[in-house]
């Protein structure tokens, strides 16, 4: 069945509404931290990633959030940084940050709904599993950078040349 043939009336539930449903579909962990945000922990490949998604009123945008555990050696951040443009220039949703204080690597996506608009459970599930896969994609060249000694150039051929199928 379709997430979306589970809301017949989505008008009465809020994006955040719509991501514990989503949550509760999949079996993800998640925790509600607030009326206007969701905290979850999805398994990917390599590890299980951090998701927070907000809902701001205000600025009409729902906020995701995809984190993982890094801690680069000091002399590697420039490389690791030059990597995180790179990688940036392959994304066409969302971006890459570090957080060197929390020593995370970070998946951001915002998506506006001005105007009143309404997110669909799929849009929502969509983000989720767009934010698992980039960092799915790109976990390996950031291992390689931090701990490989490899430069980021030869490090984010591993994120293009990803084998499509399963052997």
């Amino acid at each position: 069945m379709a997430l979306s043939e589970q809301y017949l009336d989505a008008d009465d539930l809020d994006p955040i509404d719509l991501v514990e449903h989503i949550a509760e579909h999949h079996a993800w962990e998640f925790d509600r931290i607030a009326q206007d945000q969701i905290a979850m922990a999805v398994e990917g490949q390599w590890r299980t990633y951090s998701i927070t998604l907000a809902w701001s009123a205000f600025d009409e945008t729902l906020r995701l959030i995809c984190t993982f555990e890094m801690d680069p050696p000091e002399e590697r951040l420039p490389a690791v940084h030059a990597l995180m443009n790179g990688v940036n220039d392959l994304c066409w949703t969302g971006c890459f940050t570090w957080w060197s204080e929390q020593k995370l690597m970070v998946w951001r996506y915002g998506l506006v709904l001005s105007g009143e608009q309404i997110a669909g459970p799929e849009q929502i599930d969509t983000m989720i599993r767009s934010a698992v896969m980039a960092c799915e994609r790109f976990y390996p060249a950031f291992q390689l950078v931090t701990w490989g000694d490899r430069k980021p150039e030869d490090a984010i051929q591993v994120a293009i040349s990803e084998a499509y199928g399963r052997a």
